[in-house]
């Protein structure tokens, strides 16, 4: 599809004495007046009762669901005393770029450090672990203490460069997105997602502590599955459109900023009729998450373009065409793709029994290809199948994923594409904009 992303932005620092220039010290007021403002709305929304699915697993999760609102204000403070602070801005853009590189190098040290003590805790001819993990323990706190002190600049930067890149799509209005771009590196929670056993469809999604483990997952899906008669799954998630968005720590920067945009797309449809319609059906929700990732993918990318070219990763298309290699005996994409399909016209017939001995089988399959799928049933393709940005995955054959990828194709620019999906608050809306 063309974009608006011919021409890089150049975006001027002015400062005086000492003193950041008017501009940049009016932009952070916004910023900081504009967190307080979504950030209390959120916490607003959460303190509303619990209704339908979710009432009834309440009594389930209720000593194991996560903390959205002691999380969000701690999140909150972090902004607050960088953006107070704002050591960032007194930066030239190399050094930014340097800034986020460090941490990434830091991170990735710390990632080794525990990968260490892991292997000597778990060496059955280790007589003292603890003594023997001691000093790289010391290490890794040590590298710890740095990256808490690097996380709030390195968060700031990527806010910027993300608003850059929005700036330039033309999504932004006076040269800033709104919302404004805020995000924090976290451990994210899981996800509870429960779906009718006849049908696949999410009727809840319940965020629960990080920190549980594989025989609290099971115990908690066994025990919902039972009681409630429906099917239950506890996933991992990459990010939560909170405000500021939690986004998982990790050492892949495309990756990052993808979710990144992805989160921040989710913010911007919360005050538009598509995020209002979110969970309104399964169609309004397969919309947003498509629109976010189809975004999100488009404005990562662009943001690597622009600041860290070397981490581009080629396209698709380009790395299969210039690979000697034969195409991979086992495409998980399309391997996914035929099982839902199959598991979708099973459960039309009423075969229910059917369709779950299907899909344990299929995920055997999967294990033995090297895809370590813990549960393959109702809820896992309610939960992936919503992300219908490629034309062959967990969402089968919905026809709803295809239009919002056909809108897209058509749209004269991500921008216009963004504006047309925030409009509809169904999918008739959809439909109506692609018979134009």
């Amino acid at each position: 599809m063309d974009g608006d992303y011919s021409t890089p932005v150049v975006v001027r620092r002015r400062r005086g004495k000492g003193i950041i220039a008017p501009m940049a010290a009016w932009r952070r007021w916004l910023t900081l007046s504009t967190w307080w403002v979504l950030t209390a709305g959120l916490l607003a929304g959460a303190a509303r009762p619990w209704r339908g699915p979710a009432e009834q697993l309440h009594r389930f999760t209720a000593r194991l669901e996560f903390d959205f609102a002691g999380w969000t204000l701690d999140a909150l403070g972090v902004k607050l005393g960088e953006a107070s602070v704002a050591q960032h801005a007194y930066l030239g853009e190399a050094q930014r770029v340097d800034l986020v590189r460090r941490y990434l190098r830091l991170l990735d040290r710390a990632r080794s450090l525990e990968g260490e003590i892991e292997r000597i805790y778990a060496d059955p001819d280790e007589p003292e672990p603890e003594a023997s993990a001691a000093e790289t323990q010391a290490a890794l706190e040590a590298v710890r203490r740095e990256l808490a002190v690097f996380q709030p600049p390195v968060e700031a930067v990527l806010q910027e460069q993300a608003g850059v890149v929005l700036a330039e799509a033309g999504v932004a209005a006076l040269g800033a997105p709104f919302p404004p771009v805020a995000f924090h590196l976290s451990r994210l929670p899981m996800g509870l997602v429960v779906s009718p056993r006849t049908t696949i469809r999410q009727d809840a999604l319940l965020q629960l502590v990080p920190d549980l483990t594989l025989e609290q997952q099971v115990s908690l899906e066994a025990e919902v599955e039972r009681d409630l008669g429906v099917s239950a799954l506890v996933v991992p998630i990459g990010g939560v459109g909170t405000y500021p968005t939690m986004v998982q720590e990790t050492t892949s920067l495309d990756w990052m900023a993808e979710v990144v945009l992805h989160e921040w797309v989710h913010n911007y449809l919360t005050l538009r009729p598509l995020g209002l319609a979110y969970d309104a059906s399964p169609e309004t929700r397969t919309m947003n998450e498509t629109t976010a990732s189809l975004l999100g993918k488009a404005f990562g990318r662009r943001l690597l373009e622009l600041y860290y070219p070397d981490l581009v990763p080629p396209p698709a298309d380009e790395s299969a065409s210039e690979s000697s290699a034969p195409p991979p005996a086992f495409d998980f994409n399309a391997e996914m793709h035929a099982t839902r399909v199959e598991v979708d016209r099973l459960l039309a017939e009423g075969l229910v029994e059917e369709a779950e001995a299907y899909m344990e089988d299929r995920r055997r399959v999967f294990v033995e290809h090297g895809y370590w799928i813990r549960r393959l049933n109702q809820a896992y393709f309610a939960f992936h199948g919503a992300y219908a940005d490629a034309p062959e995955s967990a969402a089968g054959e919905d026809p709803v994923g295809q239009a919002v990828r056909e809108l897209w194709e058509r749209s004269a620019s991500p921008a216009a594409f963004l504006r047309a999906m925030a409009a509809m608050n169904s999918y008739e809306d959809l439909l109506r904009e692609l018979g134009r």
